[in-house]
This record gives structure tokens, sequence and C-alpha cells, in this order.
């Protein structure tokens, strides 16, 4: 099929029984456990993992775990639990603060912020974003720490390479440490732990090493972000997570995935990628989607970027060479 508006269109119920069929294989062929468990963050993709795993190897095998920390978005707990309640899967809630607080505390990332914005007090909210207007102009992907003031009003500073590694190490560190609870419900109770990982994510990078991306199984990388919300209106996954808007919830404030890492809004990001991926030219993308050619060709530009910055996150450990004597 060539490159068209509709080349991301799937079979759901085709693609669900694939899926299924994979999962139950990996957890009754190769791991030979009982079954799965899903971190549920109130997300798309978990939900329709955990969705899919229930018709792979029944909901009695399937258990969901909610793993917030003080400064995560509350709907994300109580979309995550009304979807588990609606799959009728076992899940529990465990608060990783402590677990957070223990590697690197919130009170030194506090002090870092405060060096950065003087204004900063602790509890005051912040995030991290990129411009996201790639599509509109060219622009160097330069991360920005925004601090919202108790007023309304955000200050904002641009962030050297050090400061955005800084701040980004204590996010992952949010994320790794729910990757420990997961594994330590697989292990006493012998599960996998199933990732949510979908292939736009993982060919642009955006998961954390040994984090989200250090699991037994990833189900959805053949599938774009776009397909997941097909799959997701098949699977009946409730509207209050279809309609929300993707958020990697690791900062006090919110930020989407555009603004926090793609640069672009989903509708378009997909085909874009999927058009760079299967190298359909330039000019044919630009015919295809309406945009011009030159913004075509800075997207390429950043997904290749991206795709080359963030190999090693695909990659298993360098080993030395096994000489045979």
């Amino acid at each position: 099929m060539g490159f068209s508006l509709d080349v991301l269109k799937i079979n759901p119920a085709k693609e669900t029984e694939e899926i299924a069929g994979f999962i139950k294989d990996q957890v009754k062929s190769i791991y030979r456990k009982r079954g799965v468990v899903v971190g549920l963050s109130g997300g798309i993709d978990s939900a329709v993992v955990a969705s899919i795993a229930v018709l792979a190897v029944g909901k009695s095998n399937v258990v969901g775990l909610i793993l917030p920390e003080k400064e995560s978005n509350p709907v994300s707990r109580q979309f995550a639990a009304k979807q588990a309640k609606a799959q009728g899967i076992e899940f529990r809630e465990i608060d990783i603060t402590p677990t957070v607080d223990s590697v690197g505390s919130y009170s030194w990332r506090d002090e870092y912020i405060k060096k950065l914005i003087p204004d900063y007090v602790p509890g005051y909210k912040y995030n991290i974003s990129l411009p996201t207007d790639l599509l509109d102009r060219d622009s160097y992907n330069f991360y920005v720490l925004q601090v919202q003031m108790p007023d309304g009003s955000v200050k904002k500073k641009r962030l050297r390479l050090d400061e955005f590694r800084t701040i980004t190490a204590f996010a992952n560190i949010k994320i790794r440490s729910r990757m420990i609870q997961l594994y330590w419900e697989a292990e006493r109770r012998n599960l996998i732990v199933a990732g949510t990982t979908n292939r736009t994510e993982l060919i642009l990078g955006d998961f954390c090493k040994y984090g989200d991306g250090g699991t037994d199984i990833e189900a959805l990388v053949l599938l774009y972000k776009d397909q997941i919300y097909q799959l997701a209106d098949y699977l009946d996954i409730i509207p209050e997570i279809k309609d929300r808007v993707p958020s990697p919830d690791t900062f006090s404030l919110s930020v989407s995935d555009q603004e926090f890492y793609f640069r672009i809004p989903f509708d378009k990001l997909d085909l874009l990628l999927y058009a760079w991926e299967h190298k359909v030219s330039t000019n044919e993308t630009a015919n295809v989607l309406g945009f011009s050619e030159d913004a075509v060709m800075r997207v390429f530009r950043d997904f290749a970027s991206k795709n080359r910055a963030t190999a090693h996150l695909r990659e298993m450990p360098h080993t030395p060479e096994l000489i045979c004597r």
C-alpha cells in the first residue's frame, strides 16, 4: 500500500487477537509463569495492555499496580482504578514517594531548581518542555524549566545540557522506582512484567532504560500511538483515558508528551514517523499531508536525531567479544 492518510488504519480485532496470542505464548510457553502484572498509569497504553492481557490469560491472572508519588497528577490513579474495575482485574495502589526520596531526595531536587530559578519555593509546581512548533519553523531542541508561581504566572529558564540531565535524572528515579515494585510483585507471584511502550516511543526513544523500558515483554512495539487509540476504541477503554492528553506524569506541573518530547501533535506525528521510517520522500510526504517540504525535512531531521541519540536505549548492555580459544 502506498503512503496515504489511511496508511495507519488497522483491523483492531485482528491486531488484538495477534497481541493476545503473543502474550499468552510468552506467559505459558516462554516464561512458564502464571500471568501478567501491568503498571497502570491512567494512560492509554497501559489500559490497552491490561485489557489484551485479560483476553490472553484471563482476568484472574492479570494484576494491575497503580504507582503514584506525591507529585503525580491525581487523575492518574483515579482513571487507572476505574479502568481496572471495568476490566475486573485485581489491582492495588502503592505510593512510591519513600522509594524516590531514598534515592534522590526531593529536598536535594528543590535546592537544585532554586539555584536555577531563585523564586522557586518547595511545593511550587514545575516541569521542563521543548518548543512545540517544529512544523512551523526551524528551532533548536532547547529545554526550558518552567516554575508556576502562586499567582499563576510562570518563570522560565533555558537549560544547559548538564542542567537538563540533572533534572531528568531525578524524574527517571520515579520511573525506575515503579519498576522495582512491578518486579517485586511479579517474582513473588509467578508473573511476568508486561511493558507498555508503543512504536512511536520506541523509535524516537521516549522511554527510560531500566525503567519503563526494563520489562519482560513489550507487546505494543509494532503499533504507533495512533493505532493504540484504534485498539482502545475496539476494547472499550473508558472515555476518561481515551480523551486524556498523553503525558509523562513525572513533573508536578502538567506537561504533555508533545511539549516534553515529540514537538508535534499526535494526529500528525505518527503519519510523519511512518513516512520517515518507510523512507517515503519528503516531497510525497508533504503532498499527502499538506505540509511544506521544508517542514517535512525539519521533522525528518528531528526524527533522525532522536533515533540516533537514543540508540543505546534499544540495545542490551555491550560486552567484550568472546574469543574462542
